[in-house]
């Protein structure tokens, strides 16, 4: 495996002290909720103080400090500045993304996978009412047939939405694959990366993928908001159906807009709330700090201990052990996993459960965590602590 060296023990050491939450556990359950770091306090305080004393004028910091969010996040995914916009959540992002289009026969077939977050499928089936075909490729098991996939994937296909890693199993899309094919179908690709960014290096240009809709409150190290990116080319004949009045090229003059801002910025919607991204802000400067390159290899490192050891215990292990086709999260098929995961818990070791036990270390963790949650599991599995 080609990994960049493990931290040494004063970086590990540095990097752990802006993390309180790992001085209270075993915490790796970071494909859930990250860990976020001790800068976000001071984030609270300001605001605090900025609610204590409020003047309307706070305005003018707060979209400085948005839109400093928002090209730091297109930075890290190397993206073009503009072509990124951020919100609540995902699932309100992806909703304007589907209402761009027209569903209408014989190209109005979206073509998506079994593996999805139920977000996806969800709203899929609501753009059924538009015409909308919704096509779900599936194998029955944890990982994907990506050979049928794109078999799946012709000349009536107007949009293809797929994650980049599973949620629930942790396998990996080869991207540059699906995208390209897609696109000699004239097809669209809208990629779910909340479990793959952060963790994993995701270069948007150099896919020349169409769309990629990422969060901050799992492997970003922040909390509560989204992200959408749109290739630049084809911003100008976006007009989201699901809008609000910070999309218009006048938004921030208070004036009627004549029209759509040029930029990811028609991908907002109304008065936006600044207190997740400023809070994000210092996770995101963390992570950039660091490189993604150096934190996928610890991941690898990490995630590669996990396999090695539930394979000695003969715990099955569901997610891909190829680390090309490893997201950041290892999974396993363990009887009474959800159980077995409060047990845990109740030792100070946190993972999470979603059909499978999930175990997702971050930069931030070490081996030797990852050695005592895998004691613990092993002995809790053979009913220790019953």
């Amino acid at each position: 495996m080609n990994a960049l060296p493990e931290p040494s023990a004063h970086t590990q050491a540095t990097l752990r002290e802006q993390f309180p939450l790992l001085s209270t556990c075993v915490y790796l359950n970071n494909n859930s909720t990250g860990a976020v770091p001790q800068g976000a306090e001071r984030v609270l305080t300001d605001y605090w103080e900025t609610l204590r004393t409020w003047r309307d004028g706070v305005w003018e910091d707060w979209h400085g400090g948005l839109q400093k969010y928002t090209d730091g996040l297109a930075a890290f995914i190397n993206a073009q500045p503009g072509s990124v916009a951020i919100d609540a959540n995902l699932s309100t992002l992806l909703a304007r993304v589907a209402s761009c289009f027209d569903y209408r026969a014989p190209r109005n077939r979206v073509v998506t996978t079994d593996l999805e977050f139920p977000t996806i499928p969800f709203i899929w089936n609501a753009f059924r009412r538009y015409g909308a075909e919704l096509d779900v490729v599936g194998s029955g098991g944890p990982h994907l047939d990506e050979d049928e996939l794109l078999r799946r994937i012709n000349e009536r296909t107007l949009l293809v939405c797929v994650p980049h890693a599973s949620y629930s199993s942790g396998a990996t899309i080869d991207l540059d694959r699906l995208v390209k094919h897609a696109h000699t179908v004239g097809a669209l690709v809208i990629v779910d990366a909340f479990q793959s960014v952060g963790i994993m290096p995701l270069d948007v240009t150099a896919l020349d993928v169409d769309f990629v809709l990422g969060g901050a409150h799992k492997w970003m190290c922040g909390v509560g908001n989204a992200f959408l990116y749109v290739r630049p080319d084809l911003l100008p004949g976006l007009e989201p159906a699901a809008t609000g009045w910070q999309a218009g090229d006048r938004a921030l003059t208070f004036q009627p807009s004549t029209g759509w801002a040029p930029d990811a910025r028609r991908f907002t919607a109304g008065t936006p709330f600044p207190l997740t991204s400023l809070i994000s802000q210092v996770g995101l400067d963390l992570l950039s700090g660091i490189g993604i390159e150096a934190i996928r290899a610890h991941s690898l490192i990490c995630t590669d201990r996990i396999i090695r050891r539930a394979e000695a215990a003969s715990i099955p292990v569901v997610s891909p052990v190829e680390p090309q086709r490893r997201g950041g999260v290892v999974c396993l098929d363990i009887p009474d996993g959800e159980a077995i995961k409060h047990r845990l818990a109740q030792r100070d070791m946190i993972c999470s459960w979603r059909g499978y036990l999930r175990i997702g270390p971050h930069i931030y963790n070490t081996l030797d965590e990852i050695d005592e949650f895998m004691d613990a599991l092993e002995d809790v599995a053979q009913g220790g602590g019953r």
